[in-house]
């Protein structure tokens, strides 16, 4: 059952204690607010200011899974106030671990502090969990894919207009790398896994992969240099790092251009440009 009261309070203190500096927010100088706002909270875990403010005074209907999941990240919660708030709210919390998509609140908290730089939030088999601004200038919105398509290797086989974003003299070497890093993942995850689940997709879909993935080649890495073909600045050659949370098998991917280069000055233009829609080939 869910415990209108004790989730209100505990909605309520967690809000209270987030500072705006903490979710990538600007304080503003006639701030007065001790934490965040209502309506803040509201817009970081996507729902009406309505709703979020009824569940703060114990009333409306119980909040679904879903929604629970979208607060607990908008609030920024660990995993441990994350399965609290679900089971405040009459639910049982989700699995730990490489299936789970609830981002740590180190991660959110290094992404955020990266608005003029190219980053993204991925799991282990290239699902888009979170994206800067310049991410998403980048790239397009990569998380608003659904299904299989959301995870960045199967589009490569999938979906030409994947391809486009990549120089084409790197699309062999990529190919090999995505092929690669899934038979990894399958063989640690096991039959049963999501990642097995995505080769058995595949399989029957692109003879390029059903080819390289009887090759039962591993260990396959990517360049240190990524080259994006953006469609409107062209060739950007990037180095990309890589933070690793091992708890939930989330990586967080920055890029970055030597300062100087032309890269550098096309990154400049990009945030002059701003976020570019996703391209789907029909």
């Amino acid at each position: 059952m869910i415990d209108r009261t004790g989730l209100a309070d505990f909605l309520r203190r967690r809000r209270e204690a987030l500072q705006p500096e903490d979710v990538g927010l600007s304080r503003g100088p006639r701030r007065r607010t001790s934490g965040l706002r209502r309506e803040e909270v509201a817009a970081l875990c996507h729902m009406s200011t309505d709703y979020y403010s009824r569940l703060e005074r114990e009333r409306g209907p119980q909040p679904s899974e879903q929604m629970i999941a979208s607060i607990a990240q908008g609030l920024h919660l660990s995993l441990d106030e994350r399965d609290h708030l679900f089971r405040l709210a009459g639910h049982r919390p989700p699995l730990r671990g490489a299936t789970s998509e609830h981002v740590s609140p180190g991660l959110l908290r290094i992404l955020d502090r990266l608005t003029d730089t190219p980053a993204e939030i991925v799991t282990e088999i290239g699902e888009t969990l979170r994206q800067t601004p310049m991410g998403v200038a980048l790239t397009g919105d990569t998380t608003a894919y659904t299904g299989p398509a959301r995870s960045l290797g199967y589009r490569w086989f999938t979906d030409p207009a994947m391809r486009a974003r990549y120089a084409p003299e790197d699309h062999a070497t990529l190919s090999r790398v995505y092929v690669s890093g899934l038979r990894g993942i399958v063989t640690l995850r096991g039959p049963e896994s999501r990642a097995a689940g995505l080769a058995e997709l595949l399989l029957p879909q692109s003879e390029e992969f059903r080819r390289l993935w009887e090759t039962h080649e591993v260990g396959v890495r990517p360049a240190d240099v990524k080259r994006f073909v953006h469609p409107e600045v062209g060739l950007l050659e990037l180095n990309c790092q890589t933070l690793v949370d091992p708890a939930q098998s989330h990586l967080l991917l920055v890029y970055t251009a030597v300062p100087g280069t032309e890269s550098h000055e096309k990154l400049e233009l990009l945030s002059v440009l701003g976020p570019r829609p996703v391209v789907r080939s029909e």
